[in-house]
């Protein structure tokens, strides 16, 4: 799984996970990556489902190498499609 976050700074993250529930608790209490403590709070934008962590992390390589405004157009194009509502891009 592939996630987008968004934090209070207006950064974005890009992270995989095999359980999103988990890693979104660890990042509230701290315990994510460096780079996202005390960077909270933080709302996923956007996420999809690979079928793999091989794919999970050649896709996370992907979306890393996009620019801000790549990376804004994707989290727009997916709440688009979904009618604003949600997340889940299955590859």
């Amino acid at each position: 799984m592939c996630i987008r976050e968004r934090v209070n700074d207006e950064s974005l993250s890009t992270g995989i996970t095999t359980n999103l529930a988990r890693r979104i608790t660890e990042h509230e209490q701290g315990n994510g990556a460096r780079y996202t403590r005390g960077r909270g709070p933080l709302n996923l934008k956007y996420m999809e489902y690979c079928n793999n962590r091989a794919e999970a992390s050649r896709r996370e390589a992907s979306i890393k190498s996009l620019s801000r405004a790549k990376k804004l157009e994707l989290i727009l194009l997916d709440n688009t499609a979904s009618n604003g509502g949600g997340f889940g891009k299955n590859n």
